[in-house]
């Protein structure tokens, strides 16, 4: 609802800017790469239009091994997730394991995604933590066995550690969309009908949530099929899933790979279009056989076993999270570690001590790095929703603009971004790092603040409007006072996603600054596995550390102002 008697202001520029900063990238990227895909590119001797990147691209022997890997973990991951997600809300709905786990979300969502690949693979791996346990007095091996289990050949592991990641995403998105469909008198009116607690959730809440999620789903799956950090960690490596094939192409000395490198990262964008086409389909169809046996009224039972069934999975699923964490934490005090030692013979500050200066100088350009993409990205977004509440008008279809650097992967375009920052002298410098981090940084600020924005009661407003406050006045005295919190969340989530880029930095960086995360994926190809978790660890504490904060201070700053707290 608009409020009366505010001219003009420059935040109506703001949303415009908004867009363009994170939109015009995006588009001069994919054009810079699709030239490139076609034998365009006059600094590397392309002056024509030509097929042959993709006669090489397709004669490529490890194409069709990488297609299927990426497959299998992308949509591996993705149904696991979903499967996860909506099965554990429809059976342990208001019971003590629900609200358990969603406590549990936090720590999972802060964690960047090389972090737990990482973890993962301290616990998976034939040397891994789990087989230390029973070994060797329930397995008989005195040595690690011959077993892919990391690293496989059709990315299971992977699809694993994604799902991990994008189980707790899920639910933080399911549990925004509930409040927006009055899930509880959906739920009683069933319940009343005779129907069991799962079938009354699966008819009554779900057809109605699942538009609210189709956004989430498809990130999650565009992500999963393009993913090129977690995939160096826990993917099959010969061939490699398709991502990281096509990132092997940019980095190759024989520059004309560059131009199959264009050439599959177009492929990688028509895959991911592809995947989430068919998951509409699936949609559709779904949906068909969803209403017939909505209309058979059959009102299924008490749902005891689903609960105990979906609470036992998603706990484990967690739980290999939370537990990836800690191990890779006690790699990095590990002393002597001999396998099948379930605990190392010493716990030590030794690689600590070893590690701590160039630890410090990464996690320095981590932090500078995430807290510049943030702040930016909480400044816009704050324009944006100031606009939108000042002008009465909600941009709803935008909503899809926001999603677009989360649906694009992201070696499809950032490429082309490269060459256009070339261009215009901005390579390898700190401006178009953070610009690099601030398409993807910005998207989640803006999903973490909105709603909680748009659900302060306009009373407030008016009553300080009414007093003489000016706009501005009430902006800076009244909103962000009351909504310190959420704001503080949303930089959080937005340091967070800051500090888990891999291949931004890379592309924008030029190679010359290194992350925690990109250090942290560097030695995990076959450094020492304290070093790794030093560099594994830090890059986890980061965000906790954020989270932590956006926690703590408005406690601590309305610790005497109860309705605030």
């Amino acid at each position: 609802m608009r409020l009366p008697g505010l001219p003009f202001s420059p935040l109506a520029l703001v949303p415009p800017l908004t867009l363009a900063l994170f939109l015009l990238p995006i588009a001069a990227g994919l054009v810079g790469t699709w030239l490139p895909a076609f034998g365009i590119l006059p600094s590397l001797g392309g002056t024509g239009p030509t097929l042959t990147p993709w006669v090489r691209l397709l004669n490529d022997p490890a194409l069709p091994g990488a297609l299927t890997a990426t497959l299998i973990s992308g949509f591996g991951s993705t149904l696991l997730a979903f499967t996860l997600t909506v099965g554990f809300a429809a059976a342990a709905q208001g019971t003590w394991a629900y609200r358990q786990a969603t406590r549990l979300l936090a720590p999972l969502l802060a964690v960047p995604h090389a972090a737990i690949a990482i973890g993962v693979a301290f616990l998976l791996a034939p040397s891994g933590f789990l087989l230390r346990l029973v070994s060797p007095w329930a397995t008989g091996l005195d040595l690690p066995p011959d077993l892919a289990t990391v690293q496989d050949r059709y990315g299971v592991a992977l699809a694993l550690a994604l799902a991990v990641k994008e189980t707790p995403f899920l639910l933080l998105m399911l549990l925004g969309a509930l409040g927006q469909v009055q899930a509880p008198q959906r739920l009683a009116t069933a319940r009343s009908l005779g129907y069991g607690p799962v079938t009354a959730w699966l008819k009554t809440v779900l057809p109605a949530v699942y538009p609210q999620l189709r956004l989430p789903i498809y990130a999650v799956l565009a992500f999963s099929l393009s993913v090129i950090d977690m995939a160096l960690i826990l993917g099959p490596t010969a061939p490699p899933t398709f991502a990281v094939l096509v990132f092997r192409w940019f980095n190759d000395p024989d520059l004309t790979l560059r131009f199959v490198g264009a050439a599959g990262a177009t492929l990688q964008l028509l895959v991911v279009v592809a995947g989430i086409a068919l998951w509409r389909l699936a949609e559709i169809a779904a949906a068909r056989l969803g209403r017939r046996w909505i209309a058979r009224g059959n009102r299924g039972g008490p749902g005891q076993i689903a609960r105990q069934g979906w609470s036992a999975a998603v706990f484990l699923l967690l739980g290999l999270g939370l537990a990836s964490l800690l191990v890779m934490a006690l790699w990095s005090f590990a002393g002597r570690w001999r396998w099948p030692d379930a605990w190392p013979d010493s716990v030590t500050l030794v690689t600590w001590s070893r590690q701590l200066e160039p630890a410090a100088a990464s996690g320095w350009t981590t932090l500078l790095l995430g807290l510049a993409a943030a702040g930016l990205a909480l400044a816009l977004v704050l324009g944006c929703l100031e606009q939108e509440q000042r002008s009465g008008r909600r941009p709803t279809r935008a909503l899809w603009l926001l999603y677009l650097p989360l649906l694009v992967p992201q070696v499809a375009f950032l490429f082309g971004a490269q060459v256009l920052a070339i261009l215009a002298g901005l390579d390898g410098s700190f401006t178009a790092l953070v610009w690099s981090h601030l398409l993807f940084v910005l998207p989640y600020v803006f999903l973490a603040l909105a709603e909680p924005w748009r659900r302060l009661d306009t009373r407030y407003l008016r009553s300080a409007r009414c007093l003489g406050a000016t706009p501005f006045a009430v902006f800076w005295r009244v909103k962000l006072p009351m909504l310190l919190r959420p704001v503080l969340f949303a930089t959080a989530v937005g340091f967070a996603v800051s500090v888990a880029q891999y291949l931004p930095t890379l592309f924008a960086g030029g190679g010359r600054y290194a992350t925690l995360t990109t250090e942290a994926v560097t030695l995990s190809a076959g450094a020492d596995r304290r070093v790794v978790g030093v560099f594994a660890f830090l890059q986890a504490l980061l965000p906790l550390a954020a989270f932590a904060a956006a926690v703590g201070i408005p406690a601590w700053c309305y610790r005497n102002r109860r309705a605030l707290q």
